[in-house]
Order: C-alpha cells, then structure tokens, then sequence
C-alpha cells in the first residue's frame, strides 16, 4: 500500500526501446497506466518496482523522466557494469524488456531545474545525470551562459545536446565509471570564470559529488540558493545502500 499522500504505482507497458549510444539505452513506457500522469514532468523522476530473477523481493530503482509525450515517457539507462560484468536490477530489466512487458512505476516526483536569471551556470555530472543536464540545458533561456562538464564512457556515449550558444559542453571520457572523481571537479574549477553571480547544478557519483561540494561549497561559498548538488549513485553499493551513504555523509557534511 502506498503511504499518505502518495499515489499507488502506475502499471506502464513498454512500448519501444533503442539504443542512445553505446552504453546509454531509451525505454519508452506509456499505455492506460498513464491516464493523470502529470503534464510537463521532464526531469522529474519515477520508481521502478523491480522484482529480481522473477523472485519476490521488491527493489525499487529511481530514474529520470528524459521525455514526455502524450501517452508516452522516456527513461534513459545506462549500461555499466561491476568489475564482473554484472548490472544492477533495473538494467537487467531493460536489457530484457520487450514490447507490451509491463512494470510498475511511482512517481513522478520533482525536477530539480536551473533557476533563470543567473550570469553563468556552472553544471557537472556524469551518464547517470545525463538526462536531467539535457533537460535542463534545453529550459535555459536563449541568452544564458555557462559550462557543463560531462562524463561519459567513450567517445561515442556523446549526444548532440540543445542548449543555448552561451553555454559550452566539456565532455569527459572516463571508461571505468566511478572512478577519478576529481577529474570532473578540476575541470569544472578550470572553467569557472569567477562570476559572483553563479549557479552550480551537480549530480554524479558519490566521490565525485564529494569532490564538487568541496570546491562549490567550502571554496567558492554557494549557499543552497545557489547551489543544488546530489550523488545519484555510490560505485559498490546499491540504490539501498547508497542512500544510507549519503544520509550519513550529509549529516557529517552538515556539522562541518
């Protein structure tokens, strides 16, 4: 049963699936089950409730609504593996997926978008928070500027991304994900231009987002105003275990 105030789950039918680039797969969901969904929920994000090996234990796996349409949304996962070559849940999911499968769905909750209004936006991440950079980059108005330091797998996991001409895309090849977090940190502090009025957006992994914090927060002072900072995932552990991570990291982050 969902809790007070929270929808039950939407049960969605996979409806297409193709690859974005090689390590970055679209399924799209949509059918009955999306009667009410909310109208403009791009770079909000949904719950897959997943059930391993066809077993009965429920996981639940957050992702970013990259489209809508009507009657449609597109979810964009991306295809890296432990040193094993084992996914986790929800890519097993949709490497298997086929047409007319179904799947339940919570959600969606909120986008974090760019505030308008900022001299320079200041934007970093990897393929994980890929979608929600695209979707924020193409909200931006036409005259903003600002660069987005993006970390992909190979050369071919680039994607042609709409933005404004003012905000330049500086992509980072890292083969092996969550590893040399502070590649991304440095190259972010080399473009910084020093503008007093910035807005930083940053989700990454875990050791990465550690790294940005540390330069955003404690050297350049953004306040949470200014600021919005997250790591969507931990390399090693799971969803589950990540978000005891992060609760902990941010209680100690908060008394620092």
């Amino acid at each position: 049963m969902a809790p007070p105030n929270r929808p039950p789950p939407r049960r969605l039918t996979v409806l297409a699936k193709r690859s974005i680039t090689p390590n970055m797969l679209r399924v799209t969901l949509g059918g009955a089950g999306l009667a009410g969904f909310p109208p403009e929920a791009e770079g909000g994000y949904v719950k897959l409730r997943l059930f391993p090996d066809g077993g009965d234990r429920l996981v639940v796996r957050t992702y970013t609504i990259r489209h809508q349409r009507d009657g449609e949304i597109d979810l964009d996962f991306v295809l890296h593996a432990d040193d094993h070559g084992r996914h986790g849940p929800a890519t097993d999911w949709a490497l298997a997926a086929r047409e007319g499968d179904a799947i339940e769905v919570g959600g969606p909750g909120p986008a974090k978008p760019l505030p308008a209004g900022h001299a320079r936006y200041l934007i970093a991440g990897d393929m994980t928070a890929l979608p929600a950079i695209s979707v924020n980059l193409e909200r931006l108005p036409a005259d903003a500027r600002g660069v987005a330091v993006i970390e992909v797998q190979s050369d071919a996991d680039r994607q042609p991304l709409a933005k404004p001409d003012g905000v330049e895309i500086d992509w980072i090849v890292n083969p092996h994900p969550g590893t040399g977090g502070a590649a991304i940190a440095e190259r972010l502090r080399a473009a910084d231009s020093g503008d007093a009025d910035i807005y930083a957006w940053v989700a990454s992994e875990f050791a990465a987002m550690r790294a940005l914090r540390s330069y955003l927060r404690d050297e350049r002072g953004l306040g949470p105003d200014r600021l919005y900072i997250s790591s969507y995932w931990k390399a090693g552990l799971s969803e589950d275990e990540h978000k005891i991570a992060k609760r902990d990291d941010l209680e100690r982050a908060g008394r620092s």
